[in-house]
């Protein structure tokens, strides 16, 4: 490890109130997973608009247009058609010749995945706004917990993506765009089957729908970025679909026959490109004419436009001075920039601009840190299974105590334990450790790997980090005596986890020059002799072991050395049995596995699905998706529980938990907004600390 100690996404590399609170009776049989969805907790983004005729624009012309609850992001806004009107109560009073009125569709988590909603937002402020949900969990083959993205309002249909179809092949994306018909709920595919489409726009007729997609030959792991393609297709059917654009993303119309979007240039900046198709004769990627509109020297990106306007474009932007993702103007007849958000709010970023139809506003969403209310310790998401449920955590690995009364957990501040319903919080080591688990039969002992240098809180930073595991009495009235180093030798030893009856551990070491796994005495540690689990020269990672005692799974590149390519392995505590869980994961990136309570299945991250969305628009966009899956021991019974255009990190199984619903932290926990944009080479941006959590394979 060198001085600089790079870490990656949880996937990628892996060394990585009102409480809604049950009654106080037992819980009922079934089981829960608690997993974390990278830096979720701290985008609480919210939806504003600025008008685009005020240059330059002051603080006060800005308006939060959702209501500060959740995460809510990529909106649109409509034009209020009597389909679209027809979804309001009768007592809202909303008229639709009311120009003060915006009718705001977007993305919001509220429901622990991702939904659209329909506001009626008063431009001033002034007033009671209006808010109903689309596209229920009731309607016909939508699964409960898929995710729905970039909504655009077409008429009487209303266009999105969603990824509630699988897509019928390993490390395939599982996002198409669909359309809706509001009265009815009708709804169709408009991408062709094992096709993955994102980022929709409908032109200014609503006749022709524009993706942005990697077309037959799909997404891959290896796929570089912003290296999709753009097709047009016709709204009503999805026929007629034909590349327009090579290397493209983000299309958006201004007219029938005129798109916008962003590609990277041979010079390295990503820019803002025009196409304009042929008005009579075949369409295709000859006869469509491309011209660069933003220049070099700025990053523009994610463009937004409105019907027939010619005068201007908006876009994100990166400028080379600057850290900070912004919402800008392009003048189309001047050929300039215009800024807006760095003058209203300069140290925040702004995403995924939107114009309104009579281009008079401009929209995006942002992380402002002003919020008042706390956020989640727990987030129930609604799942399929009844005996199961799903929580996402406010932190790292979070692992469930024997008795069930306390979680531990990992932030960049240290390693923390916590009641269930979010009190008692204490920090039991100040910096970051990799994993979390408690002793099954000695209460109080938390297992976790670290090493003081790993204190990111504190000046100064050693350069070389040794790595080992740890055993933590949180209950321990003397913090000097609490912790106590279990191995002494190597550079790298993580992830511990001890065997059902608390006499062994099994973790991850490089002591031979590759990483592979051993076995210790969970009391005496390294010093009572080690067994060495694995032998090979690749890497072997992540190992917990079945409650039954009967398998140890783990992640492994072995058919994939040197790469970062991860596939599940089992095998017996005695070295035996070693087996491959599912052939149909090889080629991607699986990792994090663990046994449910009764040893019959297996939840873990994976590619499987590949990327929900155009990367770009969400912070740090180069970091690949991962969802969590749960598979039988047999490898058979694929089942994807989460559904995200972020990353969704570890997943622990344990005896359900008592909580029913949301478990609010009692007051605030850790920063808001904690998050950086990409880094580029032709930027300069400091690491984000949100890519901290796992030391190198």
């Amino acid at each position: 490890m060198n001085s600089t100690l790079v870490f990656f996404s949880f996937f990628l590399i892996s060394l990585f109130c009102l409480s809604a609170l049950a009654e106080t009776s037992q819980a009922s049989d079934g089981s829960t997973i608690l997993f974390t969805t990278m830096g979720s907790s701290t985008f609480e983004f919210d939806i504003f608009t600025l008008p685009t005729s005020r240059r330059p624009p002051s603080p006060s012309d800005e308006h939060r247009l959702t209501d500060g609850k959740s995460i809510n992001f990529n909106g649109h806004l409509a034009s209020p058609s009597p389909a679209l009107i027809s979804l309001l109560p009768n007592t809202s009073g909303v008229q639709p010749q009311d120009k003060t009125l915006l009718h705001l569709i977007y993305v919001t988590e509220r429901d622990g995945a991702p939904t659209l909603h329909y506001d009626v937002v008063h431009s001033d402020n002034k007033g009671t706004n209006v808010q109903v949900p689309l596209l229920s969990e009731q309607q016909s083959g939508m699964s409960v917990n898929s995710m729905k993205d970039t909504p655009v309002l077409t008429n009487e249909h209303l266009v999105y993506v969603s990824t509630h179809e699988n897509s019928g092949k390993p490390m395939a994306s599982w996002a198409a765009v669909y359309s809706t018909e509001l009265r009815t709920k009708a709804t169709q595919r408009l991408t062709p089957p094992g096709i993955a489409d994102f980022s929709p726009a409908v032109s200014p007729s609503g006749k022709w729908t524009a993706v942005a997609s990697y077309g037959e030959k799909g997404w891959s792991i290896v796929s570089k970025e912003l290296s999709t393609d753009i097709y047009v297709f016709l709204t009503g059917d999805g026929t007629q679909r034909v590349k327009v654009v090579e290397l493209g993303g983000w299309p958006r119309w201004t007219d029938e026959s005129t798109l916008y979007f962003h590609r990277k240039s041979d010079d390295g900046w990503i820019s803002v490109y025009r196409a304009v198709l042929p008005k009579t004769g075949p369409v295709s990627t000859k006869t469509v004419t491309v011209t660069r509109v933003t220049p070099s020297g700025i990053h523009a990106f994610t463009p937004a436009t409105s019907p027939n306007n010619n005068d201007f474009i908006a876009v994100a932007t990166r400028r080379p001075e600057s850290e900070i993702r912004h919402v800008e103007l392009f003048d189309l007849k001047k050929n300039e920039f215009v800024e807006l958000t760095r003058l209203v709010s300069p140290k925040s970023h702004h995403f995924n601009p939107f114009l309104s139809p009579d281009s008079s506003r401009v929209g995006y969403h942002s992380c402002r840190g002003d919020r008042t209310n706390p956020h989640n310790l727990l987030q129930r998401l609604k799942t399929t299974p009844e005996d199961l449920s799903l929580f996402r955590f406010d932190g790292a690995f979070p692992s469930l105590s024997p008795e069930g009364d306390r979680f531990a957990f990992v932030t960049f501040t240290g390693v923390f334990v916590v009641n269930q319903d979010g009190s008692g919080l204490r920090q039991i080591l100040p910096q970051v450790g990799f994993g979390t688990v408690w002793d099954p039969v000695q209460r109080g002992i938390v297992y976790t790997s670290s090493d003081p240098s790993l204190n990111f809180t504190a000046p100064g930073l050693v350069g070389t980090h040794k790595i080992n595991i740890l055993a933590v009495n949180v209950d321990a009235r003397n913090p000097s005596s609490a912790v106590k180093k279990l191995t002494t030798g190597g550079q790298n030893n993580a992830f511990p986890w001890p065997s059902p009856d608390g006499k062994r551990i099994v973790f991850r070491s490089d002591r031979s020059g590759t990483k592979n796994l051993y076995i210790m005495d969970a009391e005496k540690g390294e010093a009572g002799g080690l067994f060495r689990l694995t032998n090979g020269n690749w890497n072997d990672t992540i190992a917990t072991w079945s409650p039954d005692n009967n398998w140890i799974v783990f992640a492994s590149n072995r058919e994939y050395i040197g790469t970062l390519l991860m596939d599940l392995y089992v095998v017996h505590p005695d070295g035996t049995g070693l087996r491959k869980v599912a052939q149909n994961l090889t080629g991607g990136v699986s990792m994090h596995p663990m046994f449910s309570p009764d040893s019959k299945r297996i939840v873990f991250t994976t590619t499987y699905a590949g990327i929900s969305a155009e990367p770009i628009g969400n912070p740090k966009f180069n970091v690949a998706s991962s969802e969590i899956f749960t598979v039988n021991l047999d490898g058979s019974d694929f089942m994807r529980l989460t559904h995200n255009s972020v990353e969704d990190g570890p997943p622990l199984w344990f005896p359900k938990i008592k909580a029913t619903g949301d478990v609010a932290w009692p007051k605030r926990f850790g920063a808001s907004c904690a998050f950086e944009d990409f880094k580029s080479q032709n930027t300069t941006v400091k690491m984000n600390k949100r890519s901290l959590m796992c030391p190198s394979q």
